[in-house]
């Protein structure tokens, strides 16, 4: 059974990776966050349409994390 999505702002953000050993400041936190001057985020926050709030899904978040470990095991297991 899939769980409904889990919509968090900043802070939770930071605290959820934290837990998994990604600490970060609340000014790397909003780097991530904020658009880059191509109008990009480093991770996929939206404004919440109510809140006007930034916010991201919290198991999107978690797996980009994932996947990037992921990746990084394939890499090094391919350069044998």
């Amino acid at each position: 059974m899939k769980l409904p999505p889990c919509y968090i702002g900043l802070e939770q953000a930071r605290q959820v990776l934290a837990e998994i050993g990604v600490e970060l400041t609340p000014r790397q936190m909003k780097r991530a966050a904020d658009r880059d001057a191509h109008g990009h985020r480093k991770l996929p926050f939206f404004v919440d349409p109510v809140e006007g709030t930034l916010k991201i899904e919290k198991g999107t978040l978690v797996a980009i994390y994932q996947q990037l470990q992921n990746d990084a095991v394939r890499d090094f297991k391919d350069k044998d």
